[in-house]
């Protein structure tokens, strides 16, 4: 009988558990199920399940605390939940009324889930939001599953931390726009490609497309950010033969295909006159709107119909500087930095770590997945000249998350070499240095705490260098002190978004004053979705006083990126006070009649009693109760009537929908009952919004509500 034994470790080979993986105990009896989500897996120590569960319930008591303070957070968006709560039509179209005139401007996957709460709830903040907080507990639970597979349960819980106390995380976990499901499916599909790097199997890689394809549907080509990344990483790293790779990849496309496309045909092969018009596009169709206004046109600055872009490298534009350093400046920093200058240091001395192995080596190929769209997307959002918010860089928190996790655990198991030490120590520095940095621009704000996370990391740091010559317990502490230290920055800025609530288009995390643009002020912090660089309009509770426009005007305080007024120069912070129902303001904040104001484009306006009763009365007569310019206009009087309100325009105000014809056939038909005075932008003087308020304003006799002005198209003007 031969025994054979395994040869001898060389220097750069994996670790014993890695290269030689222990057999297979045979299947004992079947646990209970309670005592299974407790203890975990068998080889797991006995911490591990109890510490991943306490994360996950803490993450989700997190995100869940002060929940309602947002309302109905985007009006934009619960409008298109509400309206598809009553008709499956505009569930499955992700329409802005039940009436079907237009659709929001993307897919409407990340609208089902809310739709639906609300089918089952009924209409509330936390029928909408709920939601979006358990799909951030999951994408917790999907990073740390990813991480704990090649670099054990420590690191992956470091991981979902991590993520968890993302300020940008928190703040999209918790609102209602797409990119929260754009988060999980994203993070999700790196996990399936990191299943199939380790054994070659075709179902995660088919699965993984899948994936992909449904992000599509969330927020259209941002989805395909990470392909690259993963097609490269499968074809050089993955076990097996390489025409079964492409094969393989094959396959995946053709999922990704028909899990994302399958909607897109039907929606192009509908016919346009029994369906919504596509909001965002110029010419009614998904395909343009994707590859144009939610495609190049993001990257390009050229989106058409927008009301502004135009970045240029280095230099400022509509929609902040671009850039190598634009994750790290006034406006982006404190939402998705504070632990990036770390990852990018783990992420080298993870991979000289892992340098020497095999080609399949998996540890190295789940570093490479993570670890390149952590890369890729940095830089095209670095990059990208067009429409750019802060809240989007919440698509880096996952990749962010899981490279400071295994990166860190790849060093920790090598402590004991001089490289790998000093490699842990300048991660922990840069992370407290750019943490003392980051929380110097806030300077009212925690004023100890800079010191305490730059003292902290430069101890833990000096520690650290040493980890590999000390006992045990003081390695661990210094460890310790140095997660904590990483982590206080990050943790502070989100207690501080979780305690506030958030509404209208465009959001940041962190205190007041943690994002501005151009040296402006206020850029829609907590408790408000104002404009980057100063204007601040904010928003109340579900159906009341949703968006004043209460930011303050003047230069470089209250208006578009880059200054104090709207790309093009028209001028753009609505002032404090004298807000016009339909969005404008009275003064220098907006415009009533055809252009309308920009008060409504980000956040909605106020909806007083009179003006709801007067919508509310014979309501059932028509399909729509109003029009308004602009969909946010529209949302605040649907949300708070709960009838449908057509939206002329489209978000922007600026969609050719409906043309003036129609809209003259719809008043002829008796479908719609009240045209609301003001509104979005309308798309100039000459676009349809105008021609349809010049008409009405022509053809019909304005009443006063309150502050509003409503004309009756029932009754033409010289009717008695």
């Amino acid at each position: 009988m031969t025994t054979h034994h395994a040869p001898a470790a060389r220097p750069g080979d994996a670790p014993a558990a890695d290269r030689y993986p222990p057999p297979k105990a045979p299947p004992g009896p079947r646990r209970p199920l309670g005592r299974r989500l407790w203890r975990g897996r068998p080889e797991d120590p006995r911490w591990v399940r109890p510490a991943l569960l306490g994360l996950l319930l803490a993450t989700c008591v997190l995100y869940l605390w002060n929940l309602s303070a947002s309302g109905y957070a985007n009006s934009f968006y619960s409008a298109a939940v509400q309206a598809g709560s009553q008709s499956w039509k505009a569930f499955f179209f992700g329409s802005l009324d039940a009436g079907n005139a237009i659709t929001v401007d993307k897919p409407p996957a990340a609208l089902w889930p809310m739709a639906l709460a609300v089918r089952i709830f009924g209409l509330s903040s936390w029928a909408i939001l709920v939601p979006e907080v358990l799909m951030g507990v999951a994408t917790v639970a999907v990073v740390y599953a990813a991480v704990r597979r090649r670099s054990g349960p420590a690191a992956g819980l470091i991981s979902g931390a991590v993520l968890a106390l993302t300020p940008v995380a928190a703040l999209m976990f918790r609102f209602n726009n797409p990119d929260a499901l754009l988060a999980l499916l994203m993070s999700l599909a790196c996990y399936l490609v990191v299943r199939a790097l380790e054994d070659g199997r075709t179902k995660w890689l088919v699965w993984a497309g899948v994936a992909i394809g449904l992000a599509f549907l969330a927020k259209t080509l941002q989805a395909f950010l990470i392909l690259p990344v993963l097609a490269l990483a499968y074809g050089v790293c993955a076990p097996v033969r390489p025409g079964k790779r492409l094969g393989q990849l094959a396959l995946a496309t053709l999922a990704l295909l028909v899990s994302g496309g399958w909607w897109v045909a039907v929606v192009e092969l509908w016919p346009e006159s029994s369906r919504p018009y596509i909001g965002g596009s110029q010419n009614n169709s998904f395909l343009e709107l994707t590859f144009g206004y939610n495609g190049l046109g993001r990257l390009n600055g050229e989106e058409t119909g927008s009301v502004g872009g135009g970045g240029g490298t280095g230099g400022g534009g509509q929609w902040g500087e671009t850039g190598w350093d634009r994750m790290f400046n006034s406006e982006i920093g404190g939402q998705i930095s504070w632990l990036l200058p770390a990852a990018l240091i783990l992420l080298a001395g993870g991979l000289i770590a892992t340098r020497g192995r095999g080609r399949t080596d998996a540890a190295r190929a789940s570093l490479l997945v993570w670890g390149g769209s952590l890369l890729m997307t940095t830089a095209v959002f670095s990059y990208m000249a067009g429409i750019f918010h802060q809240y989007y860089t919440v698509a880096l928190a996952p990749s962010l998350a899981a490279v400071v996790g295994m990166g860190a655990a790849a060093l920790w198991e090598r402590r004991e070499r001089i490289w790998a030490s000093l490699t842990l120590a300048a991660a922990v520095t840069a992370t407290a240095v750019w943490g003392y940095v980051l929380l110097g621009r806030t300077p009212d704000y925690l004023p100890w705490l800079k010191w305490l996370v730059l003292v902290g990391g430069l101890v833990a740091a000096l520690g650290l260098i040493f980890v590999g010559r000390v006992g045990r317990r003081v390695a661990f502490a210094a460890a310790g002190l140095g997660v904590v230290a990483a982590l206080a920055g990050p943790t502070a800025y989100t207690l501080s978004t979780v305690q506030e609530g958030h509404t209208g288009s465009i959001v940041t995390a962190g205190p007041s004053g943690a994002s501005t643009m151009g040296g402006g002020g206020r850029g829609g912090g907590p408790g408000g979705g104002g404009f980057p660089g100063g204007g601040n309009p904010q928003g109340q509770g579900p159906g009341q006083n949703q968006g004043q426009g209460q930011g303050q005007g003047g230069p470089g305080a209250g208006g578009f990126p880059g200054g104090g007024g709207l790309p093009g120069g028209a001028p753009g912070g609505s002032r404090q006070g004298n807000a016009l129902p339909g969005g404008g303001a009275s003064g220098e904040g907006g415009r009533t009649g055809g252009g309308g104001g920009i008060g409504g484009l980000l956040n909605g306006s106020e909806v007083g009693s009179e003006a709801r009763k007067l919508l509310e009365a014979d309501a059932d007569r028509y399909t729509w109760v109003a029009a308004a310019i602009g969909s946010q206009n529209a949302a605040s009087y649907q949300l708070s009537t709960g009838d449908p309100v057509m939206a002329i325009g489209g978000f922007n105000g600026t969609d050719p929908s409906p043309t003036l014809e129609r809209f003259k056939k719809y008043v002829e038909d008796g479908r719609i009952h009240y045209f609301i005075a003001g509104g979005g932008m309308g798309g100039g003087d000459s676009g349809t919004a105008a021609q349809i308020t010049s008409w009405v304003e022509a053809n019909f006799t304005a009443v006063t509500v309150g502050s509003a002005t409503f004309y009756d198209l029932t009754r033409p003007s010289g009717d008695s």
